[in-house]
């Protein structure tokens, strides 16, 4: 069993046992078993692959499909999406989190039209300077439209390579990444088609996502089973290493539901920062200071609670305090407040508009109590 090492003693990848059919053996494993019927294969349609390569970062397949169909059909190319408004981007992509890759979804789309003719360039390199695209989505891309042979390192793959190859510490650490980085460079295929690379990179992406998942791993039938440390050594469990655990803190807001029948005042935040660029419900930091926007609003300052909802984030939690605030009866929402930061929504037009999970939860539990 090879020794335990620290992050910062990450080893060299030439330490690692070597597997010279490494890659053979997976190509032909992604053809027999891997994934071959999701929306966004059988195509090198960059636009396609790219768009799916984004919106998969961090969330599941199973999440993402309805997502990529919305998306192709009100944008079915790079130029329909970089001529979109911003909100309607944004209103398509409420729901999916982690709301940067959206922005930067339509920056890069810009991009590629403004500096590239509209054409995504077939190099990693290029790839890597657009908005939102690192360094393994741009080989993901290049290897899918463009038989590029280059190598991905998303959260599946360093899974597999923790495993298969031993590699000790955390992966986040940057000098275990790096030794992954080297490691991956070191399997990649040699003197192979364009076909062969692709179904490389898919096979890596297939067994992170089929067999050797997080919790328990499908290790009867993996390709590696004979040769993964993790597997041989009984480490399924401990490669690869944890995340070293921090406290998760936890933030407090109190939101307004000011309503007008069957509408509610909706606020733009700020273009960064959670939820950027998304239309939630305005917020204070108490009670009292809702209750005074409430009044600034057009209420009479009166709020009463809803039930509270708490929201968690990568690096910490949101409790949410909803507040119920009323116009006084025969005021109506005055159209002077809707502004380019402000809006008033009919609770049955939300689709129209970027609104965080939460939030739509929220409004969506208030329609059906008027229902």
């Amino acid at each position: 069993m090879p020794s335990r090492l620290t992050p910062s003693a990450a080893p060299a990848a030439s330490t690692f046992p070597a597997l010279s059919d490494f890659s053979a053996r997976l190509i032909a494993w992604q053809r027999r078993h891997g994934r071959h019927d999701l929306p966004w294969q059988n195509t090198r349609d960059p636009y396609r692959i790219w768009l799916s390569e984004i919106m998969l970062q961090q969330t599941q397949v199973s999440t993402v499909i309805p997502y990529y169909a919305k998306f192709l059909a009100r944008f079915p190319d790079v130029a329909a999406l970089a001529a979109a408004p911003i909100d309607d981007v944004m209103a398509l992509w409420a729901g999916l989190g982690y709301y940067t890759r959206a922005r930067n979804l339509h920056r890069c789309a810009q991009a590629v039209v403004e500096r590239h003719g509209g054409a995504f360039p077939a190099s990693v390199d290029e790839l890597a300077e657009l908005p939102g695209i690192g360094r393994s989505t741009a080989a993901a891309i290049a290897s899918f439209a463009f038989g590029a042979r280059a190598t991905i390192l998303d959260g599946n793959v360093k899974r597999v390579l923790a495993r298969v190859f031993g590699v000790e510490g955390f992966p986040g650490e940057k000098k275990v990444e790096n030794t992954m980085w080297t490691l991956a460079e070191s399997l990649l295929p040699s003197n192979a088609s364009d076909d062969d690379v692709s179904a490389y990179t898919q096979g890596l992406m297939d067994l992170g996502a089929t067999l050797c998942v997080r919790g328990k791993p499908d290790c009867l039938r993996c390709p590696f089973a004979v040769d993964c440390l993790a597997n041989v050594t009984g480490r399924q469990r401990e490669l690869p290493t944890a995340r070293p655990k921090k406290t998760t803190p936890t933030r407090r807001t109190w939101m307004l539901v000011l309503r007008d029948g069957n509408a509610v005042m909706l606020e733009k935040r700020p273009p960064s920062g959670i939820w950027g660029g998304l239309w939630s419900l305005p917020e204070a930091a108490d009670e009292a200071a809702l209750a005074e926007r409430a009044r600034a609003f057009g209420g009479d300052g009166s709020v009463s609670p809803l039930a509270p909802l708490t929201h968690v984030f990568t690096h910490f939690r949101l409790d949410i305090e909803p507040r119920l605030a009323e116009l006084s009866r025969g005021v109506g929402a005055p159209a002077a407040l809707g502004d380019a930061h402000t809006a008033w929504v009919a609770l049955s037009d939300l689709d129209a508009f970027g609104v965080p999970a939460p939030v739509r939860k929220l409004l969506d539990g208030l329609q059906g109590s008027l229902l």
